[in-house]
Parts: structure tokens; C-alpha cells; sequence
């Protein structure tokens, strides 16, 4: 049996399960407690400031890194089943990283600004100045782009802008630690700001370095889905995602792979859910692009717990098949979907039913609209689950998963946060 854990209704304890008290933000808030902590502690001396904007900067940029957010999940996930449930609960919400990104972001903006301006008080040579501003400028505009409802209504504009922004930053800070170890009589080469620069620059080039054009067999069982396969030499693991392009200066998708045991390469499923994958169902182009290596995701923490339940809808039945198929962690499925064999074909159904005989297929066109917390409530009840993974849009994962962590269940699902 698994442990009681339901807070009091109403409790503090229940409402710090909602947003706005999520992991993500927990941790952005930690960074900038930290910053003014150590701010107040130093100074306001130019070197603090310096030092401020390079630590900042360098945690924004590594903790997206791709090598890092796996070797994030691997010291998660590597906590033994016998440690108390709210300690692994807690270490599943791994994936809330981004909130180290969004702190580390914003205080190294707000320290560059107070850099800036007190170069040009201090009266620092011109073109310093100059590149400061330019600087400034940028960071400013790569932040508002980043606002969560920019964000949500412009992501072409949030995507290009803090890939173009990014990279001419790159630059321009390179020639800003010149000019400012040049105006204070220092060596550039070998300092501190050209060392953290280089980190800075290969952390942002490895990925670009296995850019590559690869072949595509899709499928479409229905207008609404699309099945992609992928065999050229990655076999990536259960839990990972890979990102794909077809113009790869421009917009990037990630999703999640789908390996089966015994079988070399994976297979993507993607749903019609805009221009992008709307051309991708009708083109079913021969080739596309991927970066990188693929990249740990939430459904990796499954590994933390003894069962589990998953609950998808639509193609978010993707990111749980291969844990399904591996059969690694004991699991029960809840998918609500339309019409599933006509949407995903029957090869597809009949996968999943093989190794999930007992689970829950709810199909919307027959039955309507389902109450997802009550089922997942029921099968993580009849199934001694000790927790639940949530795949499914924005709205509907926030909500299953708020309203189960309310109830005291660990429950996760992805938080949108890049």
C-alpha cells in the first residue's frame, strides 16, 4: 500500500501544489534570494558586478545544456526505491530546472543594467560604453520575449529571438570583457570572464556540432496523426525527446522518442496542433533535421517510483509507450483519445493493448469528455500506484496534476517552460 499524504483541505500545504508556488519557481526565486544575498554581502564593486553578470550567465546557458539536463536526471532518478516517497516525490520534479534558467536570466539582465549604468557614470572609455548599451538592449528585448503570455502568443518570435539575440551576444560580450579588462590595464586571455565565455561558447555549439539532415519514413493513419520513423544509427532512451527542423535557423520541435526493446532506431508520434506539424501530416517530407543528442524528459522519473499510472490523451500516448513497451516500472494506462483505432491505426492499439491488457481506453467520440482527475484517481487506487504522469496539453496537465498533488498524490506532467 502506498503512504497517506492528503493535506487538510484548504490547508497551506494544499495550496502550495498550485501555481504560482511550483518547483519552477521555487527555484527561480532561490536564485535571486541568492543574488541579493551575496550582493549585499560584497558590494556594489565593479568586480562583484562582473562576477554577478558571469555566474548568472553561465547557469542560464549550462543548466539548458543538453549533457546537463541528462546528467540532472540521472543523479535524480539513481535515489533507491527504499528512500520515503516525498523524498523521491520531491526529486521528480528534476525537470523543473528551468526555474535555475529564468533566475539565472533575469539577475544577470538586472546586474548587467546596473553594470552598464555604472560604467557610464563612472565615465568608462566610449565604445565600452557603446557595446554596454547594445548589450543591454538586447537582453532587455530577449527577456520580454520570454514573458510567459509573449511567449505563449508569439513563440516564432520568442524562439528566434533568444536564438539570434543568443548568438550576438555571444559576440558582443566577448568584445565587451576585451574592452573592459583593456579600460582596467588587465589581460583578457586567461581571465576569469575569457574562461567562462569558453564554457559559455561550447556549451551553445555542441548541439549545432551533430546537426544533421536524416531520413524519415511517415505515416499517417488518420489527418490528424502523423507516425515518423527514424533508423540512422541513435537508438535513444525510454523517456528521451529529440528535436527536429526543417529549416533549422528558424523553428525547432522537440518530441518524444518512442524506442522499442530489441529494435534499433524510434519512432515519433505527432498530432495536427498547428502550421508546423499540419505540414509536416500532409507533406511527410523524406528527410528532417535533428541536433544534438536526445534529451532526458519527465517521463524519466518514472524510475523513482515502485507504480506508477499514466495518464495521455491524444498523441501524448507517444511519450508513454516506451515505458510501456520496456515494462521497467510496473504501470497501468489512462488514454482518452478520439476514436483510437481510427485516429492511431490498429497497429498502434493493438501494441498498446499487448502489454496493457488493463488499460483504461476512453474514447471521446463515444463517450464524451472524461473526468481525467477521478480516473486517474481510481486507477492509481485500484493499481497501489505511488504516482501519476500526466501527458497531455497545457491545460489539462496542469490541471491533473495540481488537482492530484492537492490531494496528496506526487504527480507530474511537463510545465511548458521553454
Amino acid at each position: 500500500m502506498t503512504a497517506t499524504l492528503t493535506p487538510a483541505p484548504g490547508s497551506l500545504r494544499a495550496r502550495l501544489k498550485r501555481r504560482p508556488w511550483t518547483h519552477h519557481n521555487r527555484l527561480a526565486a532561490a536564485v535571486v534570494l541568492l543574488n541579493a544575498v551575496v550582493a549585499v554581502m560584497a558590494g556594489p564593486d565593479l568586480d562583484v558586478l562582473t562576477g554577478l553578470v558571469l555566474g548568472n550567465l553561465t547557469l542560464a546557458v549550462l543548466i539548458r545544456q543538453q549533457l546537463v539536463i541528462n546528467l540532472l536526471f540521472r543523479l535524480a532518478t539513481a535515489a533507491s526505491l527504499r528512500r520515503s516517497l516525498r523524498w523521491r516525490w520531491t526529486l521528480g520534479k528534476v525537470y523543473h530546472f528551468g526555474g535555475l534558467h529564468v533566475g539565472g536570466a533575469v539577475c544577470a539582465t538586472a546586474w548587467f543594467l546596473v553594470l552598464t549604468g555604472t560604467l557610464t557614470v563612472r565615465g568608462a572609455p566610449a565604445p565600452l560604453i557603446l557595446v554596454s548599451w547594445v548589450i543591454a538592449g538586447v537582453l532587455a528585448v530577449m527577456v520580454a520575449a520570454a514573458l510567459p503570455r509573449v511567449r505563449a502568443r508569439r513563440h516564432d518570435l520568442f524562439e528566434r529571438s533568444h536564438r539570434f539575440g543568443g548568438w550576438t551576444l555571444l559576440v558582443l560580450f566577448a568584445l565587451h570583457a576585451v574592452l573592459l579588462a583593456d579600460a582596467a590595464g588587465k589581460r583578457f586571455i586567461g581571465s576569469a570572464a575569457f574562461w567562462v565565455l569558453l564554457v559559455v561558447v561550447t556549451s551553445v555549439a555542441l548541439p549545432w556540432l551533430r546537426l544533421r539532415r536524416v531520413p524519415v519514413r511517415i505515416s499517417s493513419p488518420s489527418p490528424h496523426v502523423a507516425l515518423l520513423s527514424f533508423d540512422y544509427g541513435v537508438t535513444p532512451f525510454a523517456g528521451s525527446s529529440t528535436a527536429l527542423s526543417r529549416n533549422p535557423l528558424l523553428e525547432w520541435h522537440s518530441f518524444a522518442n518512442v524506442p522499442a526493446p530489441g529494435r534499433t532506431g524510434f519512432r515519433l508520434t505527432v498530432s495536427r496542433a498547428g502550421d508546423w506539424t499540419g505540414a509536416l501530416i500532409d507533406d511527410r517530407p523524406s528527410h528532417l533535421w535533428v541536433k544534438g543528442i536526445p534529451t532526458a524528459g519527465v517521463g524519466n522519473i518514472d524510475k523513482l517510483f515502485r507504480r506508477v499510472v499514466w495518464v495521455a490523451t491524444g498523441s501524448g500516448i507517444g511519450p508513454c509507450l516506451p515505458h510501456l513497451l520496456s515494462g521497467e516500472t510496473p504501470a497501468r494506462l489512462v488514454w482518452s483519445t478520439r476514436h483510437p483505432r481510427r485516429t492511431y491505426g490498429d497497429a498502434l492499439v493493438d501494441e498498446i493493448l499487448a502489454v496493457q491488457p488493463g488499460a483504461v481506453v476512453w474514447d471521446t467520440d463515444s463517450a464524451g469528455k472524461p473526468d481525467l482527475v477521478e480516473l486517474a484517481l481510481e486507477a492509481h487506487r485500484d493499481f497501489a500506484a505511488e504516482a501519476v504522469i500526466c501527458i497531455s496539453n497545457k491545460k489539462t496537465t496542469w490541471h491533473v496534476v495540481e488537482e492530484l498533488e492537492a490531494r496528496g498524490i506526487p504527480a507530474f506532467g511537463a510545465i511548458w517552460d521553454s
